[in-house]
């Protein structure tokens, strides 16, 4: 048995476990987060090869920069009191389309004008699609997403905002709606209709009609108000930040401590096993690991009931993805763009292998992130688990696989492949090794259309989960607000009411 008792054990230090368990610290309660990787960050840590630093998940962020940020991770390195620097930028990057490139700038006026070029009408229909959508992000913005929790303790804070539910009312049924729901209201033309479903694909890995709408309607609210930016040192500086937070407030970090499973007494937690064979109690656990591996690999069968337990683990999930981290020699390449999307080919479904490909050239943004006259580069496609194996053909199925990452960075980069000077190719099978994530997915592939995400509550007493199992979205800011809704089920609303007094008091003495 451990020789310390804390309330709370975090399993995983993804950044919706160690947003939980930074605010648990912050508000008093002993905390624990045991993480099996010898990095902290889950899909979300960085990694450094010969020079040259890579994230290993997350590119696109915004908000963070902003000192009247809606983001929930900013809000909660404010209330941490550990400030991050990051860097604007605008155009947010370019669509590689069939049809030409499309530059994707910041403000919808900006970003009219350029899908104007492309169809007169179908502009006007997107200014109508994202004027609807900011009529619902304007009073959801209103109201600071630190002092959400998922219970009726939720409601006296709510009270303290009149005004935005005073908007929130005309636009209720907006709330429930998936984005492809107000698309069908607003937008007919064909070509701008594929371009919102590549925009609800890059957030949520799924199209418009997949997607809910205030999930968009945060994105280009966010675009229309707050700075688009990136965190100086990469997706790593915001990993130490909550790291470092965690740890001020009083907080552990176990790195390298593989939790093999949850203990159950008569319905309840108890603690963890190690796979050391060590115990640590706790009368709380917190499971940052994916619904199916909390459910089939760290419970018994029997800890669940039968029902319950197979309704979730056939819960659709995203696919994996192809990644491809590049040091590059970055001679003469002067005006590049930091982000960019390759959409190869119209008649195969976004979704497809290889039809569509993320681009993050981060160092064009931070210098730092490579050695002088080099550049970072991060390509990345969804990749289905299939039959992907570790074989004698497993290194030659990497390099097939990885084609289409290399066309499309052709598309920015002609030249590319004489550039490399690191290469690392990440499969499914990379994606569960290191992140120990099922079959390598990025989270439930739930459409609005079926209901509800899995929340941060299970039926065993004292067992909660969170990360992006439990709220839509696969980016930073969705796992960020699952770790603010976890950590607050956990203490009374009087201590979420006090952290949002401290969140308005520290922005108060920035200005």
């Amino acid at each position: 048995m451990s020789s310390s008792t804390p309330e709370v054990v975090v399993i995983g230090s993804g950044l919706g476990g160690l947003v939980a368990a930074a605010l648990l610290a912050r508000h008093g309660k002993s905390v624990v987060v045991c993480e099996s990787h010898t990095i902290p960050g889950g899909a979300a840590h960085g990694f450094t090869r010969q020079g040259f630093r890579f994230d290993s998940g997350p590119s696109f962020f915004s908000g963070l920069g902003d000192p009247d940020s809606r983001n929930p991770l900013r809000q909660v390195l404010d209330v941490l009191e550990e400030p991050i620097r990051a860097i604007a930028y605008d155009p947010l990057g370019y669509y590689h389309l069939p049809e030409g490139t499309l530059p994707v700038y910041r403000q919808l006026a900006d970003y009219r004008r350029e899908v104007t070029k492309f169809t007169p009408q179908g502009a006007a229909e997107l200014e109508a699609f994202v004027t609807r959508l900011l009529a619902l992000y304007k009073p959801l913005s209103q109201i600071p997403s630190l002092g959400l929790r998922p219970d009726f303790g939720v409601v006296p804070f709510l009270l303290r905002y009149p005004k935005a539910l005073l908007g929130l009312l005309p636009q209720l049924r907006a709330v429930q709606k998936s984005a492809g729901q107000l698309l069908d209201q607003t937008v007919r033309d064909p070509w701008v209709r594929q371009l919102i479903d590549l925009e609800c694909f890059l957030l949520s890995g799924l199209d418009a009609h997949g997607t809910i709408a205030p999930e968009v309607a945060f994105v280009f609210g966010e675009r229309e108000t707050a700075p688009v930016d990136y965190p100086v040192g990469g997706s790593e500086a915001l990993v130490n930040a909550l790291v470092r937070g965690l740890k001020k407030w009083g907080g552990e970090l176990r790195l390298g401590t593989h939790v093999e499973q949850i203990l159950v007494e008569q319905g309840r937690t108890c603690g963890v096993r190690l796979k050391s064979g060590e115990v640590i109690a706790a009368e709380t656990v917190i499971s940052n690991a994916t619904l199916w591996d909390t459910y089939t690999q760290l419970l018994a069968p029997d800890d669940l009931p039968a029902a319950f337990r197979e309704r979730e683990i056939a819960t659709p999930a995203v696919n994996s993805f192809m990644h491809l981290h590049l040091g590059i020699d970055a001679a003469g390449l002067d005006d590049l763009a930091v982000h960019h999307v390759v959409v190869h080919r119209r008649d195969q479904a976004l979704e497809s292998p290889g039809n569509t490909c993320m681009i993050s050239i981060p160092s064009v943004l931070d210098p730092a992130l490579a050695p002088p006259d080099k550049h970072v580069v991060h390509a990345y496609t969804l990749e289905p688990w299939g039959e992907w194996q570790r074989d004698d053909t497993y290194a030659q199925r990497k390099q097939e696989r990885a084609k289409p990452l290399y066309q499309a960075l052709a598309k920015v980069i002609p030249d590319i492949r004489d550039r490399v000077e690191v290469e690392l190719i990440g499969t499914p099978l990379t994606h569960q090794r290191f992140l120990r994530r099922y079959q390598g997915t990025y989270g439930p592939a739930i459409s609005a259309a079926q209901g509800l995400f899995p929340n941060c509550r299970t039926p065993i007493q004292g067992l909660l989960r969170v990360g992006d199992s439990t709220l839509p979205g696969i980016g930073v800011p969705a796992v960020a607000a699952s770790g603010i809704l976890c950590a607050h089920s956990l203490v009374p609303p009087s201590q979420t009411a006090s952290l949002v007094a401290s969140l308005v008091s520290a922005r108060g003495r920035s200005q």
